[in-house]
């Protein structure tokens, strides 16, 4: 499939393994937000891992839609020639100095001119050329020094080549800002490596940065970095003290929350979804006055009709929509499952999502189902329509560890499913109500505790077997989406920022 492509665009929208490679969450708010805004063209640039972790495009591209490219940073088959060479020592001090005040959590002029110098000299005949970082002596000599003055870890091999791989993205990222196209407007919808790649272009063109964070992504990879097992530790079981990280996580953690910084600091204005993340970003160097927040908004007139489809009488099934992933716990789901299944036995728990990304988890879960003796109970249904789902659930379940703001709560309030969720991100806010007059609506379901399984169980079970109950949470989810969560009020918050931004650009 041939992808679009033009010479420029009135929004560059900057995506790490989202839209349109990957389904609901983050990518559908993406295919949101394009087609709420039919006056301006877009460009979006797919930033992902590697070619063989995506299949095709889970969203068809609204016509809008100008330019598509996509970029793969872990895909190591371009070749760097095998050249040695002397290197460049006074760029690598300068490196050095970025680097000290990093170390120092400096916030400042001067780093920020640093960083502007380093990323000049990131191309094929810059002194930091990718070349010369794994090539030349004075980049040996760079990181052989650090290794002695820093590390905790005693494996020289493994330091080095964690250093490597690390940045080796970096290098990829910059000739992407190299070669795209231009654009009124560059929209990250996240730090890391699309938020980094952001600053690069903020660097190069003066171009207004728009960030919006959903989760806070740095928050989000050091609970990955945590679960991987692809990190070495190489501490014995003497030395291990479990309240200190192993020194690569911690490595990979500072990495991703320095990227995180550069991003604040190029970014023009900062966009969370609700105060708590707002608070966090500032926490991690954004600068307050640049920070606000938009909270999502879903279409109501489309998720009236699905409430319009439901039957009077309450469905026993609890549903989780998201993703089969670790994040996402439904491993907690399961196994409230079992506590709902003693309480009603025709109870059904429904896993709404694709198993895809993580086969060696979803492979656990199933198991887990077995272990349970919940196979007539509970039913994997892979990626589901919602208009054609939410009129047949009772309550919507989310057990995950970390969220943000999320959409499947409003949307599952609008078509009129009560929620039951881990007090999580913004949704004890979604249920209970945020200020005086939020909260005078009602609750719209329960929030529990993370990893709690039994609590968990016991309030969807509460809702299900409650008709009372169930009709006030429905009725308070309503009121407040009605009230405060509508596609319309996050159009027109959007609307004046891309204006905004676009007249400070001329």
């Amino acid at each position: 499939m041939s992808l679009p492509r033009a010479h420029k665009a009135d929004i560059c929208l900057l995506l790490e393994g989202t839209f349109p490679y990957v389904s609901g969450g983050v990518s559908s708010w993406v295919n949101q937000i394009i087609r709420g805004f039919p006056e301006y063209t877009f460009a979006c640039c797919f930033v992902g891992s590697r070619p063989q972790d995506y299949g095709a495009m889970k969203y068809e591209l609204p016509d809008n839609v100008v330019h598509l490219e996509v970029h793969y940073l872990h895909d190591f088959d371009h070749n760097v020639e095998k050249r040695p060479m002397r290197g460049d020592r006074k760029m690598y001090e300068t490196v050095s100095r970025f680097h000290g005040a990093i170390k120092r959590g400096e916030v400042s002029a001067e780093r920020n001119q640093l960083f502007s110098d380093m990323v000049g000299e990131l191309g094929d005949k810059g002194r930091l050329s990718e070349q010369s970082f794994l090539h030349s002596r004075a980049s040996w000599d760079f990181i052989t020094d650090n290794y002695r003055a820093h590390s905790r870890d005693p494996s020289f091999v493994d330091y080095f080549w964690t250093v490597r791989i690390m940045h080796a993205p970096i290098w990829t990222l910059n000739d992407i800002a190299e070669n795209l196209i231009p654009a009124r407007v560059y929209h990250t919808i996240s730090t890391g490596y699309a938020g980094f790649l952001g600053a690069m272009l903020k660097r190069r063109t003066g171009k207004p940065l728009l960030l919006s964070e959903h989760g806070i992504y740095t928050k989000e990879r050091k609970i990955d970095l945590f679960q991987s097992e692809w990190i070495r530790d190489n501490r014995s079981l003497v030395e291990k003290n479990n309240a200190e990280m192993a020194y690569f996580r911690e490595k990979w953690v500072n990495f991703f929350t320095e990227l995180g910084r550069e991003c604040y600091q190029a970014s023009d204005r900062i966009v969370a979804l609700y105060e708590r993340n707002r608070e966090r970003q500032m926490d991690d160097g954004a600068p307050p006055d640049r920070t606000m927040n938009i909270p999502n908004g879903i279409n109501l007139p489309r998720m009236q009709q699905v409430r319009a489809a439901r039957g009077d009488a309450i469905p026993p099934v609890a549903c989780l929509i998201g993703r089969v992933v670790p994040i996402k716990d439904i491993k907690t789901f399961l196994r409230a499952m079992r506590t709902v299944a003693n309480a009603m036995p025709e109870a059904q728990g429904w896993i709404a999502g694709p198993e895809d990304e993580d086969p060696e988890y979803a492979k656990e879960c199933h198991g887990l189902i077995a272990s349970l003796g919940l196979e007539k109970n509970v039913k994997f249904l892979g990626f589901q329509k919602i208009d054609e789902l939410l009129p047949k659930v009772g309550v919507i379940v989310l057990s995950s560890i970390s969220e943000a703001l999320p959409l499947v709560l409003l949307e599952g309030f609008a078509a009129g499913v009560p929620a039951v969720s881990t007090d999580v991100g913004s949704c004890r806010q979604l249920i209970e109500g945020l200020g005086e007059e939020d909260e005078a609506l009602g609750a719209a379901g329960a929030v529990v505790g993370i990893a709690d399984p039994e609590a968990l169980g016991h309030e969807v079970v509460r809702l299900l077997s409650d008709g009372d109950w169930w009709q006030r949470a429905q009725q308070a989810g309503i009121r407040r989406v009605e009230s405060y969560y509508t596609q319309e009020m996050m159009f027109d918050a959007y609307r004046r920022l891309y204006r905004t931004l676009m007249q400070e650009a001329r």
